[in-house]
């Protein structure tokens, strides 16, 4: 069953209705070059207002592992996406104080031996690729080619470009641990469209609900 991260979460009126609708992970953007940027205030006023077992995770773009594990205890964050040009020693000493999520800019020139020396982040998320070399929100859609091959044997969260036009015939090919959505469910940056935002949990339940074993609903 394929698991949902909504992010580029900028408001707590986004972040409740997202968690309404099943989300199991909101992201929050720690990069000052994003349209979704946060401040760690915002950031923990909405963190506050959440039910409870949903997973928070920052997301951080070439910040030292002291800044990312001293904002990441602060906030109470679940989980540090790593969205950059982190080092191995980087992401390792990340992980030993906070679970990590590896993020990776994916095309079909891909290798998955970018992953084998990868042992301490708890998942890899493969985006999109730019060719202007931005860090993720493109719109663009990754390659699922590559990360249904990767979701064979390590948990892959696929993003890049989901929409609720695609994100059903995504999950049906990659079979990824999770998927993520920023701008597929947006009505402009930042801000989430209700209507695309329960469209897309439709889609994801339903491609959730074929793919289950028999006999074992979603949830059961």
């Amino acid at each position: 069953m394929a698991l949902v991260k909504i992010c580029g979460i900028t408001n707590t009126q986004d972040a409740q209705l997202a968690c309404e609708l099943g989300a199991d992970a909101l992201g929050f953007i720690f990069y000052e070059k994003s349209r979704r940027a946060m401040s760690p205030a915002t950031t923990w006023k909405i963190i506050r207002s959440l039910p409870p077992f949903v997973t928070t995770v920052g997301v951080f773009v070439n910040w030292t592992p002291a800044a990312v594990i001293t904002l990441a205890h602060s906030l109470h964050l679940s989980a540090a996406q790593l969205h950059g040009d982190e080092s191995l020693k980087d992401i390792d000493a990340c992980a030993q104080r906070i679970a990590v999520i590896r993020a990776f800019r994916v095309t079909h020139k891909f290798s998955l031996k970018n992953l084998e020396s990868l042992t301490s982040p708890s998942a890899f998320l493969f985006d999109a690729s730019s060719e202007d070399g931005q860090f993720g929100g493109t719109g663009r859609t990754s390659d699922w080619d590559v990360a249904r091959r990767a979701a064979t044997s390590h948990r892959i969260i696929l993003a890049g470009g989901l929409t609720p036009a695609n994100v059903y015939e995504a999950i049906r090919i990659v079979r990824p641990y999770g998927v993520d959505v920023t701008t597929g469910v947006e009505s402009h940056p930042g801000k989430k469209d209700p209507a695309k935002l329960r469209d897309f949990f439709r889609e994801v339940d339903r491609a959730n609900r074929e793919l289950a074993p028999p006999g074992l609903a979603p949830g059961a």
